[in-house]
């Protein structure tokens, strides 16, 4: 094992992620408000709640315990889509996805002390073109909720997607190898 880290997220996706990697988790997920500031970018937006979530749980745990937070934003035409209300708000990003390219991204913060590591990653993922009875088929599987961009990549998601540029862990939540390397970075400092 690699040792525990502090995981500022319920995200089972990004808990699963890092347990893949051999580390013991102490899950404290940060309640924070999510709303974007004004005139600010989903780049800046995802940089700035995984570093708020960050800050949030480090300042309760020993300094040299190490918090991994992240948030992640599905972007089309510089817009983040969110997560839909409810299955019609789904179904209209489906269709807003569908035959098009767009961004995933994930910011994170990676927190040792007073120390924090903090970037984003984008992925360029292209659906596949969706008629109506793919989009109903993916909604009747109840698997779009609470999920940027309505879908996860993980599981049956794979059908609606033609392309990947870029990594798939970032998709899936976490940039596993830029992650591990902050991790390392702060791990050789004394706090």
């Amino acid at each position: 094992m690699r040792g525990a880290l502090v995981l500022a997220s319920a995200s089972p996706r990004r808990q699963e992620l890092l347990r893949a990697c051999g580390f013991e988790l102490i899950v404290a997920p940060a309640d924070l408000d999510e709303s974007p500031l004004p005139g600010e970018t989903p780049r800046a937006l995802v940089a700035r709640l995984a570093a708020a979530k960050a800050a949030t749980i480090g300042a309760g745990v020993a300094a040299d315990a190490i918090v991994v937070a992240a948030d992640t934003a599905v972007v089309v035409d510089g817009h983040d889509l969110g997560k839909p209300r409810d299955d019609e708000d789904a179904r209209r990003m489906l269709r807003t996805l569908s035959g098009r390219p767009h961004d995933v991204l994930t910011g994170y913060c990676v927190r040792r002390g007073a120390t924090s590591l903090v970037d984003v990653v984008s992925t360029e993922v292209t659906f596949r073109v969706l008629a109506d009875n793919d989009i109903d088929a993916w909604l009747s599987l109840g698997q779009h909720k609470d999920k940027a961009g309505a879908y996860a990549i993980q599981g049956a998601a794979a059908a609606l997607i033609k392309t990947v540029r870029g990594s798939l862990t970032n998709v899936v939540g976490l940039p596993v190898d830029e992650v591990l390397a902050a991790i390392a970075a702060l791990r050789t400092e004394t706090p």
